[in-house]
């Protein structure tokens, strides 16, 4: 997968280091320490969640809120084309999920203030605005402590890696970083649930001090077999996954069938959608999909047209298609951000747009979403919102809400401070109607 680094130096592809316990990674076993699931409204549609991360800032300009009447200095060169449903227009580059508008909802005029790659991602990672005494759970660490997850699989994945962490609900909260992302017809590798580089059951006893030998291709092997004893319960589910067949099946994306697969077509960022679809289908209850290279202050139009939008047009319409063709879409709540938007007014000198977080897009769809929709609305040159807007702490809110999440419920801090989940905005109600 492609190197991207944003402006300030942040490498996307080096989020999270493997074996690093403070912010976010951690060990297959130390992972697995979940505590016993929340309480959701059992009422609500959404039973897993699939969130895809735009680092960098992508355009709202260019993609889901063009202004061809605007002014030279703003408009931009991309046309608008219909989508599916009349009325609604987005970019020409985005062709298939204007095919695909009946699926999701557009919130334009989503705003907020802060301007930093960092800041701005760990905003939209949480829906909580950031503050120097606490790190807040990102969206996976909360679903999954609420909601739980499948007893051989990680509730919580990240392809290839993210900015989701579990802040103060401590590292047994964290995801599983795959650390690469599926090619085409190749099995799927991933560190502590596929067994690669010659490594054999019997090296993953040894590490765990216990003398056995059990066969690599784990036939004969069985489940109440006394090389688990003496393990404690994470340990248990740790091993439980490494010997799971179903668990090395969820990520391999080589099993899937072959005419559906192809729709999602053979870049890295459609394939770790399949892998998402899988993972979902198999009962992980949160995956999230970072796709990279969206801080385009330079040569903005030529990455986008050549590069960013196609395949991120064939990734994101074929998630959703796929999730509905399995049936999973009305159970499936996505959510797709980037940390903000860029400047309406384009930087003539280098040919891109910079950093803009007063005004973006935000696309929801599954669950109790009803697709083909938009809500909200900017000004003629798309610098602000024409009304109130939207934050991210009211997106936040409507992600848990369609999960059936109060996102109003208070957790402790380890110092006994009480928070809630999301400390600041309100369910957007239409998104609901």
């Amino acid at each position: 997968m492609a190197l991207h680094k944003t402006c300030d130096g942040v490498a996307r592809r080096d989020f999270l280091k493997v074996g690093a316990v403070g912010a976010t990674s951690l060990s297959l076993s130390s992972f697995l320490q979940m505590s016993e699931a929340g309480q959701v409204n059992q009422a609500a549609k959404a039973k897993s969640a699939i969130f895809i991360n735009l680092p960098g800032g992508p355009t709202h300009m260019d993609t889901f809120d063009l202004k061809p009447n605007a002014t030279e200095e703003y408009r931009g060169e991309f046309n608008p084309i219909q989508t599916k449903v009349p009325g609604i227009e987005i970019s020409e580059h985005l062709p298939k999920l204007a095919s695909a508008m009946d699926k999701f909802v557009i919130l334009r005029g989503v705003s907020h203030t802060l301007a930093a790659h960092r800041l701005g991602s760990e905003y939209v990672n949480s829906g909580n605005r950031p503050l120097p005494s606490l790190q807040f759970p990102s969206f996976g660490s909360v679903i999954t402590r609420e909601m739980g997850g499948p007893a051989e699989l990680p509730p919580n994945v990240s392809i290839p890696r993210s900015n989701q962490v579990p802040g103060y609900l401590g590292v047994k909260y964290a995801p599983l970083h795959t650390n690469a992302t599926p090619s085409v017809g190749q099995p799927f590798s991933v560190r502590g649930i596929t067994l690669g580089n010659g490594l054999t059951v019997n090296d993953v006893e040894k590490r765990q001090g216990l003398l056995n030998k059990l066969d690599t291709t784990f036939a004969g092997f069985e489940k109440d077999s006394q090389l688990l004893e003496g393990l404690d319960r994470f340990s248990q589910q740790a091993y439980s996954m490494i010997t799971s067949k179903s668990a090395r099946d969820a990520f391999d994306v080589s099993q899937e069938n072959q005419q559906f697969a192809a729709q999602y077509g053979k870049g890295a960022f459609g394939q770790s959608c399949l892998l998402a679809t899988r993972l979902v289908e198999s009962g992980v209850r949160f995956v999230t999909v970072s796709t990279g290279g969206w801080d385009t202050h330079r040569d903005n139009w030529n990455k986008l047209k050549t590069s960013l939008l196609p395949s991120f047009d064939e990734g994101l319409s074929a998630l959703l298609s796929g999730l509905q063709e399995k049936g999973l879409l009305e159970s499936t709540a996505v959510y797709v951000t980037g940390e903000f938007g860029r400047t309406p007014k384009i930087n003539t000198e280098r040919g891109g747009r910079d950093h803009y977080p007063r005004c973006m897009f935000m696309l929801m769809a599954g669950g109790g979403i009803t697709g083909g929709r938009v809500l909200g609305e900017s000004d003629a040159n798309a610098t602000e919102p024409l009304n109130d807007g939207y934050s991210p702490d009211d997106v936040a809110a409507s992600f848990y809400h369609n999960l059936g999440i109060d996102h109003t419920k208070e957790y402790n801090t380890n110092t006994g401070r009480p928070v809630m989940i999301v400390r600041e905005g309100d369910v957007i109600k239409e998104l609901f109607a």
